[in-house]
């Protein structure tokens, strides 16, 4: 049995703990604030309650085998999970718009035939069909096996091109796809919108990022119950019935080093802790600018340049039976694209004559004026939920310095990537330190809720089955 300090309680590294505590360790998690959840956390206020992190789960087949791998209840005994349908709805600058399904690739086609005219689904499919194989060539990789020991050159990109007419050129960027292969605005506006929601500027992100569109659109989309700070109350409870261990308002200052690997953690105040592994569920630049990492360069990380506003709005009056749970408001003029969250839920809401909507945009950092940018993200939001001004009691904005305060990073770290010469692949799960292991959203495969539980597998994985481990199965 080897005693392992987890430095963190966000949902990668509560991942990682309830693994390896059911391997027989004895874990215990330190975390410097006074709750768990990391990014997973919410805002209540006069019966109102607000998702301040992610508000949809895509990939639920990652918490259900956390469930099933430690422990008898499955994941729906837990928490109450529930596709989203329609998946999302879109508002496009010009006024068009349209429901998409979910997880219905001819329900798809159909709809945006619909909406946008003939041959627009028929474009959208066969870029799907694209998506599909760079999917297939980057799923093992970039999310279920670990990294290799010895980093070669980066992934290539693996979107390919089409295979016929003009179009033959590889496309490099996303922006690209949009413009030379979907040909329409609003489909390109489509598929932007996926890209700004994971943190990614569509004129950057690679070609890549049409894994994202994929996977939400093949796997679908869900909402848990209570919104989605029940799933990390959900993945707490697991890991304290597997006896692991949390102490909390208590941050780790240093990273101790023995003959040549991590042999436990400093404390706030002096105390020391040893230990046999060290798992860092902490952003990892954040590692390095506070000290806890001393000496040498910060290992490999991804970075983005984007980080995230959200404005949580308590509003009076029910909300209409017609109401999408996620609108997406794309940009016009200086308005940002924002996803609109009104999940019908009364958990959220002090009683069925109020109404509470998030709304999120992600922006470049360092971010100009929050509160000038909440305006233009309350204005777009108008287009989804009518009304909203004469209904909005008070808005809370939540800023990215708000979550710098609160995880110790202010960017929002996105899925990895392949192309882009290596640039958007997260920190390997191997430190360079031996005994000291990276999981949660900042290392691999990078961030989101699916993919921060992945992370958290893979390092239980590599400290319990060590060289051998080759990823899930």
């Amino acid at each position: 049995m080897a005693r392992i300090v987890v430095i963190g309680a966000g949902l990668g590294a509560m991942a990682a703990a309830a693994r390896l505590a059911v391997a027989g360790h004895r874990v215990t998690v330190y975390e410097r604030n006074g709750t768990y959840g990391g990014a997973v956390g919410r805002y209540e206020r006069d019966g109102f309650a607000f998702d301040t992190g992610p508000g949809l789960l895509h990939l639920p087949a990652v918490y259900r085998d956390l469930f099933v791998k430690t422990g008898k209840e499955p994941l729906e005994e837990c928490v109450t999970l529930t596709q989203v349908d329609p998946a999302s709805r879109h508002v496009f600058a010009d006024g068009t718009r349209v429901d998409l399904p979910n997880a219905s690739r001819a329900g798809t086609v159909a709809a945006l035939d619909a909406a946008l005219g003939a041959g627009a689904g028929e474009r959208w499919g066969a870029f799907l069909v694209r998506a599909r194989e760079a999917w297939d060539r980057t799923r093992r990789p970039l999310l279920e096996e670990p990294q290799p020991r010895e980093p070669g050159a980066p992934p290539a990109d693996p979107y390919p091109a089409p295979k016929a007419g003009f179009l033959r050129r590889p496309t490099t960027t996303l922006a690209r796809i949009g413009e030379r292969e979907l040909r329409d605005p609003r489909l390109a506006a489509l598929l932007d919108g996926y890209a700004w929601s994971y943190g990614f500027d569509p004129v950057t992100a690679p070609a890549a990022a049409a894994v994202l569109p994929y996977m939400e659109q093949t796997f679908g989309s869900w909402y848990v119950a209570g919104g989605l700070r029940a799933l990390a109350d959900a993945v707490y409870e697991r890991c304290r019935k597997r006896r692991v261990e949390f102490v909390f308002d208590s941050p780790v200052e240093e990273v101790l080093e023995r003959d040549g690997r991590a042999a436990g953690v400093r404390l706030a105040g002096g105390a020391t802790v040893e230990a046999d592994h060290v798992v860092a569920g902490a952003p990892v630049p954040a590692l390095h600018r506070d000290g806890v990492l001393a000496g040498g360069e910060p290992p490999r990380h991804q970075t983005v340049g984007t980080g995230r506003v959200t404005v949580c709005l308590a509003l009076r009056g029910p909300r209409e039976a017609s109401a999408a749970h996620r609108t997406v408001v794309h940009a016009a003029g200086e308005r940002p694209t924002v996803t609109v969250l009104r999940p019908d839920d009364p958990a959220l809401r002090p009683d069925a004559e109020h109404e509470s909507v998030t709304v999120t945009a992600t922006v470049r950092l360092p971010a100009p004026d929050a509160e000038a940018i909440a305006d233009r993200m309350v204005e777009a939001a108008g287009e989804a939920v009518p009304g909203l001004a004469e209904r909005l009691l008070w808005r809370r904005v939540r800023t990215p310095e708000d979550v710098r305060r609160e995880t110790g990073a202010a960017e929002v770290p996105g899925p990895a990537l392949a192309g882009a010469r290596g640039l958007l692949l997260p920190a390997d799960n191997r430190a360079p330190l031996p005994g000291l292991w990276f999981a949660g959203g900042w290392s691999h495969p990078g961030g989101g809720l699916a993919h921060a539980g992945m992370s958290g597998a893979l390092v239980a994985g590599l400290i319990v089955e060590g060289a051998d481990f080759r990823g899930s199965r």
